[in-house]
């Protein structure tokens, strides 16, 4: 029987995604971040938690580096990203004194780390908490899963590209979420062709359609293919909203029906 979840920090978030990858290098950060931004567009209130511990990007990917946590009278205070803080952050690059410094940590210190994230943020009122995790199947994924279990998490989307190597790996992580009882929700096949700014052809880098047929095969959605795209790489450098500055772009569609879909597949909430 599945534990009750105490009313806490986490009482106020009506529905957790946990984005997950086989392997390093697929662009799950960026589809974490994205996702975020284009579910903040669609007027929801969005907070991620960063726990890739030891390579933790999205704070850079938001523009949020260098900002400080703060303690408050129900733990720590998110870093919120904009005046109506509509989307909220919380990462282990916030923690530490130096941007380039290395988290050396073993296990038990990790996922320690881990459950006060859970326990301990102060997220308040929110309509999504996207849940950034390391690549692979490690004691991280674990003590992630088991300390939001009480929350009831909607479930994970998992990041491929289409290349064989890949999806292999992201087999292997839908096999972990089926042993460990989280519904998957569905694949996004990132990095999946370039398309030309010019005359608009686009061109398959990595192969095509691997992420797409392991869906098939699995029995889970595609929730889409994201395309190569300068203005989306440029705008993670720099720390922009690319769903707010290039809604002409293909990438932009792409993420945005996959947020749309995510929507969809949101059950209502009672109030």
């Amino acid at each position: 029987m599945e534990a009750a979840a105490e009313p806490g920090n986490l009482a106020g978030v009506r529905h957790i995604i946990l984005v997950l990858s086989g392997k390093g290098g697929v662009g799950r950060s960026t589809i974490s971040t994205e996702l975020a931004l284009a579910l903040r567009h669609a007027g929801k209130k969005v907070g991620i938690l960063d726990v890739d511990l030891c390579g933790p990007s999205i704070p850079r990917m938001l523009g949020a580096q260098g900002r400080a946590v703060h303690q408050c009278d129900r733990g720590w205070a998110p870093v919120f990203l904009d005046r109506e803080q509509s989307i909220s952050l919380m990462s282990v690059g916030f923690l530490l004194e130096k941007p380039d410094e290395a988290v050396v940590w073993r296990g038990p210190k990790k996922n320690a780390l881990i459950k006060q994230f859970v326990s301990d943020v102060a997220w308040g009122e929110l309509d999504y908490l996207v849940v950034d995790t390391p690549p692979g199947t490690s004691d991280e994924h674990m003590a992630t899963i088991e300390a939001l279990r009480p929350y009831q998490p909607l479930g994970a989307l998992v990041v491929t590209t289409p290349q064989a190597v890949s999806v292999g790996d992201v087999r292997r992580e839908l096999t972990f979420c089926r042993k460990m009882g989280l519904r998957v929700m569905g694949i996004v096949e990132n990095m999946s062709g370039f398309t030309c700014p010019h005359c608009t052809e686009c061109t398959s880098v990595f192969s095509r359609g691997g992420g797409e047929e392991l869906a098939q095969l699995a029995g889970v959605p595609f929730l889409g293919s994201v395309p190569l795209d300068p203005a989306l790489m440029r705008t993670l450098e720099e720390g922009h909203d690319f769903i707010q500055e290039f809604p002409g772009s293909p990438a932009f569609a792409a993420l945005t029906s996959i947020a749309q879909k995510i929507l969809d597949a949101t059950p209502a909430c009672l109030p």
